[in-house]
């Protein structure tokens, strides 16, 4: 079976930094490309970032140059790291392979307050 654990949201002021992680399972995500997904309230699953090999990356432009998607291929386990962040960045946060996506995990909540 097929799953994706996602961890490593918080609460964070507006300019911090948090590293979202999330842990995949019955599929290896060094041959599969994977992305990051965030839901705001009241608004559509949205992909923030795409990793589709180690060297081949896409961000939505408002994420671009904030934020970061890595991999760890003997952990099988794909990153976000997310700096400069910002109260609309505030949402759950959820990853998924991008070609035959898996069903949702339960996403990890990130809060950008003062």
């Amino acid at each position: 079976q097929v799953q994706v654990v996602e961890s490593g949201g918080g609460l964070v002021q507006p300019g911090g930094s948090l590293r979202l992680s999330c842990a995949a399972s019955g599929r290896i995500i060094r041959f599969n490309p994977m992305g990051w997904y965030r839901q705001a309230p009241g608004k559509q699953r949205e992909l923030v970032a795409r990793m589709i090999s180690e060297s081949i990356t896409w961000y939505g432009d408002s994420v671009k140059g904030r934020f970061t998607i890595s991999k760890d291929n003997a952990k099988n386990t794909v990153y976000l790291q997310m700096n400069s962040l910002k109260p609309e960045d505030t949402a759950v946060y959820y990853c998924n392979f991008i070609n035959s996506p898996t069903g949702w995990g339960q996403g990890t909540l990130v809060t950008v307050s003062s």
